[in-house]
């Protein structure tokens, strides 16, 4: 294929990756050194860049980086080949079939009439298919708060849930109360670190749970007063710097009007 071709389908575009990805693997040096292990945290990086895109909202932005996704996942596809263990057909055709038959809804004659139910049947046919357990499919190298997301979403899939999410707020509250009858001591008082964050972790699981019942996602939310603080935080430091001053040099009351006025902002 002549990679540097200007009409393009779908279909045309994928084998010009797949062409480019070709001439890479045999004449450049760094892409010829590459292995699935080096591969890896790149891959992870270009995957935190296109949840930065998505939370920003910057559509170009999103567009390049799927491109770099993109990219990744041919050069696994490359890879595999080489080991003759995979090639990107097998790749492809392994989705294509997985997704036919956990929707039996939509290619067979099985009911989905609610969003629920298509959780509910995805999680029994992923049992059918050999998982031992619902939380198996849940990675364990996830991050720990998208991991509590997720094995809450794979509970209830199978009907291991709260009713309503008065229930919940209730276990966040005793929760809560328990971390403050415990921890909630003079600072001259010895804490014991390994009891104070198993009941936080206790804390932090129930609100996750609250989240997912007001269809909030909890690593979005955090992400966006991450970059909010971030946003306010530099707005501080750029008028301690048009005062002449650092932050250092500031009291507390100083640098409270700035916060207040970035809020504003």
């Amino acid at each position: 294929m002549n990679v540097f071709d200007t009409q393009y389908t779908p279909a045309t575009s994928f084998e010009r990756l797949l062409a480019i990805m070709d001439d890479l693997r045999s004449q450049c040096p760094w892409d010829k050194k590459q292995t699935m292990e080096t591969l890896r945290h790149l891959t992870i990086e270009e995957t935190y860049e296109l949840s930065d895109a998505i939370l920003e909202g910057d559509m170009q932005e999103i567009r390049k980086e799927l491109g770099d996704l993109m990219l990744h996942l041919v050069f696994y596809a490359k890879i595999g080949s080489e080991t003759k263990d995979f090639n990107i057909t097998d790749v492809l055709n392994g989705i294509c079939d997985k997704l036919i038959n956990r929707h039996p809804h939509i290619y067979s004659n099985t009911k989905a009439e609610t969003e629920e139910e298509v959780k509910q049947n995805w999680e029994k046919i992923k049992l059918k298919e050999g998982n031992k357990s619902v939380l198996g499919g849940v990675p364990s190298s996830l991050p720990a708060l998208i991991k509590a997301s997720r094995i809450q979403e794979k509970a209830r899939g199978v009907g291991f849930d709260w009713d309503d999410k008065t229930q919940v707020w209730e276990k966040v509250e005793e929760e809560l109360q328990e971390f403050k009858n415990e921890f909630n001591i003079a600072d001259n008082q010895e804490v014991d670190k390994e009891k104070a964050e198993s009941e936080f972790g206790d804390l932090m699981f129930s609100l996750i749970n609250y989240a997912r019942f007001l269809d909030i996602n909890p690593e979005d939310a955090l992400e966006k007063t991450n970059k909010k603080f971030i946003k306010r935080f530099q707005y501080l430091e750029s008028k301690a710097l048009e005062m002449g001053k650092s932050l250092k040099d500031m009291s507390l009351a100083e640098m409270d009007v700035f916060w207040n006025q970035a809020k504003k902002l």
